[in-house]
């Protein structure tokens, strides 16, 4: 057998192989794993001890969302632009369920979530923590969201707006 023609014979052998190598991709039509997320509770707790997300869930990563303003017509470095911990943590979860919807999520589909908590002038200059778990218990392990997240909830000397007191990420499953 010639070069040339072992080349061709290779060159067939490759194409008649090669499609029975493609692996599916299930992912185009939004199709995912059937396997629920298992959530591992944390007995007494607002939070939770873990998530298990199963294999072939898509995740989706929110950056860190703040606060809108409370109101727009006072000025920059006015408190009540964006009000206290609390007032801003409402409406900062008020966004997130917001750009969750845009992606056919809710705040039930969230599974992590890591808050930043920066200090309040009004709170003795330190965070107000007690602010956001108030928020957070209005959002999270309700009746209407019986869902609570694996969270991290930490004490920042700022954040980038000295005005702004609270900063969230969160993960949520697609279903």
């Amino acid at each position: 057998m010639t070069l040339k023609a072992k080349h061709l014979l290779l060159l067939f052998i490759i194409l008649a192989v090669l499609p029975s190598c493609e692996t599916e991709d299930n992912d185009d039509d939004n199709e995912h794993s059937t396997e629920e997320v298992v959530r591992f509770e944390r007995e007494g707790s607002s939070i939770l001890k873990g998530v298990k997300v199963p294999a072939g869930k898509s995740i989706y990563f929110a950056s860190g969302i703040v606060a809108n303003p409370k109101d727009e017509t006072k000025p920059e470095g006015d408190r009540e632009r964006f009000g206290n911990t609390y007032e801003q943590s409402v409406s900062t979860l008020k966004r997130i369920a917001d750009y969750l919807g845009e992606e056919g999520l809710g705040l039930e589909d969230v599974v992590a979530m890591k808050v930043y908590v920066a200090p309040d002038p009004e709170n003795d200059n330190k965070p107000d923590f007690d602010g956001w778990f108030k928020a957070y218990a209005e959002f999270f392990g309700t009746q209407e969201n019986p869902n609570k997240v694996a969270r991290s909830t930490i004490g920042v000397y700022t954040l980038v707006n000295p005005n702004m007191f609270i900063e969230v990420e969160v993960r949520a499953v697609y279903k």
